[in-house]
């Protein structure tokens, strides 16, 4: 058991995405020429993951979308965040992230639905989010038409460390003064309209 938690750790550590146990037990039996057991495989997860649980560990392992993954500690959130911000130049406009939340909390869910709510067009901003793969197409709705659905994506859960789409704030953990989804980024202009006053934006 014991030669078997650090290879369980090093592929954790090398997925570019959450990893789930049986991907685990699958690289590690193609890889030894041997069966690896599955009940092996979580008992050696459950002690890494008490092991990163210890104060001297920045990082720890959380299970994201029925994988795992190493992150950073809450306690080091605000300097990996600066990090990231002077990093990166390019971020979703508040129009995006508005269409974002619609999307995530009452996906799926159409183009005209989103837009009944914001009040403004979305196309662009769902242009966006697709091409940086937030969110997918989910099919087509039964209304007149059959116009698409949308939904979050892997990727979503994983840009947000989620479990599960049931992890997501709800509206009672909001204060009122932090209602605002999100502010525009200067990188990312918004097309007329998208970006207008919206008496609904962040409901």
């Amino acid at each position: 058991m014991q030669h078997l938690i650090p290879q369980v750790e090093s592929l954790i550590f090398a997925a570019t995405t959450p990893i789930s146990s049986d991907e685990i037990r699958k690289s590690l039996s193609a890889a030894f020429h041997a069966e690896v057991h599955l009940h092996d495989v979580t008992a050696a997860i459950a002690q890494l993951t008490e092991r990163y649980r210890q104060e001297q560990y920045a990082f720890e392992i959380v299970a994201i979308d029925g994988g795992y993954r190493f992150l950073t500690k809450p306690a080091y959130h605000n300097a990996v965040g600066t990090h990231l911000k002077l990093q990166s130049r390019k971020q979703l406009s508040r129009a995006a992230l508005e269409t974002l939340s619609i999307i995530a909390y009452r996906q799926p869910v159409t183009k005209s639905e989103m837009e009944q709510i914001r009040g403004v067009s979305c196309d662009y901003s769902i242009q966006k989010l697709l091409e940086k793969e937030l969110v997918a197409i989910a099919g087509r709705s039964d209304k007149p038409g059959r116009p698409l659905l949308y939904a979050t994506s892997a990727k979503f859960m994983d840009y947000f460390g989620l479990d599960r789409i049931q992890d997501l704030p709800q509206l009672k953990d909001f204060a009122a003064p932090d209602l605002t989804v999100g502010e525009a980024a200067p990188i990312e202009e918004e097309p007329p309209g998208e970006g207008a006053s919206d008496p609904l934006a962040g409901a």
